[in-house]
């Protein structure tokens, strides 16, 4: 009878390394394959959505002194 027991504790046992040895490996594995996957670059909270229109000045086709004019003008909007 003793050696009944001995083999049911071990049968036991085997049962469950086996079953935590495939819970570790699943789990080792599903890890690996997250880590694969590409991740989404993060914008930069300032960005502008798709679509959402921007500001900005042409300052292109200014010469010099118009384009020094245009920027105290702005700079001084700006620091008001």
């Amino acid at each position: 009878m003793n050696i009944f027991f001995v083999a049911i504790y071990f049968t036991c046992f085997a049962v469950i390394a086996g079953a935590a040895f495939a819970m570790m490996w699943s789990n080792i594995r599903s890890i690996n394959i997250e880590m694969d996957k590409p991740k989404p670059k993060p914008r930069h909270p300032e960005a502008p959505q798709p679509g959402e229109e921007v500001m900005y000045v042409d300052v292109s086709r200014q010469n010099t002194e118009s384009f020094k004019e245009t920027k105290d003008k702005l700079e001084d909007l700006f620091n008001a």
